[in-house]
């Protein structure tokens, strides 16, 4: 199936727009395809993880630091 043309949409997200023979144009969305990103494709980095620390300590109270650390990143 030939892939026509790429769409986005605010209620499907990402989709292909494919060519379906005698029955016309076919919309995919991405997650119906092979196209789709892993689900481990975000980037993990220090800046998410101290974002991630803040969330944890501001929803279940404080996280244990390293002795002479001033962060929760050492």
């Amino acid at each position: 199936m030939a892939v026509l043309f790429e769409r986005r949409y605010q209620a499907l997200g990402h989709v292909y727009i494919c060519d379906g023979g005698r029955l016309g144009n076919m919309t995919l969305p991405e997650s119906f395809t092979d196209r789709r990103l892993a689900a481990d494709s975000s980037p993990l980095n220090v800046e998410v993880l101290v974002a991630l620390a803040a969330l944890v300590e501001a929803i279940g109270g404080p996280l244990t630091r390293r002795a002479g650390c001033d962060s929760l990143v050492c």
